[in-house]
């Protein structure tokens, strides 16, 4: 059975490197066996998000969908680099939050939302099957449109960075 990087690989994504911050707090942590990774906003460079604005207003749907998956991968790779440098050691997906920049007009964020919690079931089967809360704000940080945190349980033993 493939492991999840090869999973990952497997459906044509890739990790993007760790992001540090230059503000007054750690972007992940590991403690013991647990990575507890901060809020993850869809960026494409150090000073460059996939989008920016109000799902649901200027940020379509699609578009969306597609900023959740690359603030789980950013999440992702700072769980890959607190646990040497792979997602084998992942034991399993603990809780997932998912915070989107929402206007006066109601959405389906939580179909949003699945789009992470697809991508993470189908890196880590059933262990990768979490609970979540999915929230709506009225600003988030750079006017991402969406920002998630996840906590994520390692296997005993999996080396560190």
């Amino acid at each position: 059975m493939p492991n999840a990087d090869e999973r990952l690989r497997a459906l044509g994504l890739a990790l993007p490197p760790p992001t540090p911050t230059l503000f007054s707090y750690a972007p992940a942590i590991r403690h013991r066996d647990t990575v507890h990774v901060a809020g993850q906003i869809p960026k494409t460079g150090a000073d460059t998000l996939l989008a920016q604005g109000v799902v649901g207003e200027s940020v379509g749907a699609g578009m969306g969908r597609e900023a959740v998956r690359l603030c789980v991968l950013h999440a992702l790779a700072w769980v890959r680099h607190l646990a040497g440098g792979s997602l084998a050691g992942v034991d399993r997906v603990l809780r997932v939050n998912y915070f989107f920049q929402v206007g006066r007009a109601r959405g389906r964020w939580s179909e949003l939302a699945d789009e992470g919690s697809e991508l993470l079931v189908a890196l880590f089967g059933d262990s990768g099957r979490h609970p979540r809360s999915v929230i709506g704000v009225s600003e988030l940080p750079r006017n991402a449109p969406v920002l998630v945190d996840l906590d994520i349980a390692l296997r005993e033993g999996t080396p560190g960075a």
